[in-house]
């Protein structure tokens, strides 16, 4: 057992008003079409005055299996919302959100928008040129994908600035 385990040991239990929230935050995740146990690991890791959590802890405070805690951090650590976070000697998988998370997952959304485009030049490898429709069709998402990088960087830049200016949620500072 590592010194991690010895101190993250006491007391995983949520208190009910967290749990509350994990669920809430879980269901509004899910009203947007997103998986609703990815929106309870993210709401937990959002909460939990931790630096990080191992896959078998937020396993056991969501009441959840491994495997499903195991495909929710795999799908949010590829959509930019998780870290992977390794201790020295121990083979445990930890996670920690970052304190600016969607300003994270927008920085990750460029890789996404990079892979699509990707395969749609590959679509367009193989489609022929005869193929009037699809070359469009594809052309025209290479094209979109290309301006929402360049975008994404714009926006990103513009919440950061908005981030650190003080700004309420009116748009006062």
């Amino acid at each position: 057992m590592t010194d991690v385990d010895k101190d993250d040991s006491a007391s995983l239990d949520l208190p009910e008003e967290l749990r509350t929230f994990v669920e809430d935050f879980a269901f509004a995740w899910g009203a947007a079409g997103n998986p609703r146990m990815d929106g309870r690991v993210l709401g937990l890791l959002l909460i939990v005055d931790r630096p990080f959590l191992s896959s078998a802890q937020i396993a056991e405070m969501l009441g959840a299996s491994a495997g499903a805690v195991s495909m929710s951090t795999r799908a949010l650590v590829s959509l930019g919302f998780l870290k992977p976070h390794s201790i020295p000697g121990d083979r445990s998988r930890y996670f920690r959100v970052e304190e600016d998370v969607w300003g994270s997952f927008l920085a990750g959304e460029r890789d996404y928008a990079r892979r699509i485009t990707s395969t749609i030049d590959y679509g367009l490898d193989v489609v022929s040129e005869d193929a009037v429709g699809p070359r469009t069709r594809l052309n025209n998402a290479r094209r979109y994908m290309i301006w929402l990088v360049g975008y994404h960087r714009k926006m990103l830049s513009d919440w950061e600035a908005y981030r650190d200016s003080g700004a309420d949620e009116d748009g006062e500072s």
